[in-house]
């Protein structure tokens, strides 16, 4: 499949998991008439960003993985006929928990999973408390409309994660998304924050010579303990093609279902005019797996 229309689902959450569901359902639907053939949901899709405080009943949030979210979700990629990205907090046994991502065939299947690697821990984003790195490593997901390179929120910040992807044959790079800002910080903080969060994925197609979906969710949302101002989150879901350039972009203070299509061709073409894989000297790399040089 050389042409491939995505669509992206930006919106915000409240407390009601079933209204959040329903409206990315609704998104679904909408993206499937439009005829989109991959549908992407934001990080943490069916609830609010639990991590900005560290308190023990958010752990009722979680759910199995294969369970009920799974099983709805896969019937609406059946419904609708799209291979669908979603983002859940699986339980996957008492006191183990991970920030997930789960990837639907268009028959409703499960083609796969991956579990989020990089796990921050700062002001507003406890997810340590929370959750357990990874352990499936970086291992795209095989669907009907490629191999999808999924990956989560924090991770898109590293540059090896996107290469390991794309050394195991990701058509394009998947980030599930939850950033925004502290409402404490001033414009140019703001500015700065989200143009670094913009240029460091669109470096990702440009090295690795493949696109770049990132969905982000939207809107304010309180600190439940009351010691932070919330977060503001930034929205600004994009797609991006092989050489970086911006296909399609959403606002930062709205909900919106953003549709583009890609032309996944391309990442050939600009692999032989930038033959980055072909130049990488493996031999010289040992110390990559080093934490630092001192």
């Amino acid at each position: 499949m050389s042409k491939l229309s995505v669509a992206l689902v930006q919106q915000s959450c409240t407390a009601d998991k079933d209204l959040n569901l329903a409206k990315s359902i609704e998104n679904i639907r909408k993206a499937s008439v439009l005829g989109a053939k991959l549908v992407v949901l934001q990080e943490l899709h069916t609830g609010p960003y639990f991590c900005q405080n560290e308190d023990t009943a958010h752990f009722d949030l979680a759910e199995p993985i294969p369970g009920p979210t799974t099983e709805l979700l896969g019937g609406v990629a059946k419904e609708f006929g799209v291979v669908l990205v979603s983002s859940l907090f699986e339980r996957r046994a008492p006191g183990l928990y991970h920030n997930t991502a789960v990837v639907f065939e268009k028959d409703g299947s499960m083609a796969g999973t991956y579990r989020k690697m990089h796990i921050p821990d700062d002001p507003g984003y406890y997810e340590k408390f929370y959750f357990t790195p990874g352990d499936l490593g970086f291992e795209p997901i095989r669907t009907s409309v490629g191999k999808l390179g999924v990956l989560v929120c924090w991770d898109q910040w590293y540059p090896e994660a996107a290469r390991l992807m794309a050394l195991a044959g990701a058509d394009l790079l998947i980030y599930p998304t939850a950033i925004g800002w502290d409402p404490r910080d001033d414009d140019d903080e703001k500015i700065r924050q989200k143009e670094a969060w913009i240029t460091i994925q669109r470096g990702h197609a440009v090295a690795n010579g493949i696109p770049v979906v990132s969905v982000n969710r939207v809107g304010h949302e309180s600190d439940p303990s009351g010691v932070l101002p919330g977060s503001q989150f930034w929205g600004s879901s994009f797609v991006a093609g092989p050489q970086g350039e911006i296909l399609a972009q959403a606002s930062n203070d709205g909900e919106e279902l953003l549709i583009t299509e890609l032309d996944l061709a391309r990442s050939e073409a600009v692999r032989r005019i930038w033959p980055f894989l072909r130049d990488r000297r493996i031999d010289a790399y040992g110390d990559l797996l080093r934490r630092y040089r001192d």
